[in-house]
C-alpha cells in the first residue's frame, strides 16, 4: 500500500526526483514523518514551508485531510506572476 508524493517546480529542484513513492500514512501528518526521514533537511525545509500548499488527487486540502491508498499528494509551490 502506497501514497505517490509529487513535487512540483522548485520543490521538485529541491527534492531531487519529480516524484516518490512512500509506504502508506492515514494522515499529512504521518507523511510528513516519513518524508522527514527520507529526504534531506534543505530539501524537508522546502516542503514543509509555510506557504507551500498540498493537494491530494489535484484538490487543495487541509492539513487535517485523511489519506487512503492509492492517493497522489502533491507539494505545490507559492506562485508568483507578473
Amino acid at each position: 500500500m502506497t501514497v505517490r508524493v509529487r513535487f512540483f517546480a522548485s520543490l521538485r529542484e529541491a527534492v531531487g526526483a519529480d516524484s516518490l513513492d512512500v509506504p502508506h500514512q492515514a494522515s499529512i501528518e504521518g507523511l510528513l514523518r516519513i518524508l522527514r526521514e527520507r529526504l534531506p533537511e534543505t530539501a524537508y525545509r522546502a516542503i514543509s514551508a509555510e506557504n507551500v500548499r498540498l493537494a491530494v488527487n489535484q484538490e487543495l486540502i487541509p492539513l487535517t485531510t485523511t489519506l487512503r491508498d492509492g492517493d497522489e499528494v502533491a507539494f505545490l509551490p507559492p506562485i508568483t506572476g507578473g
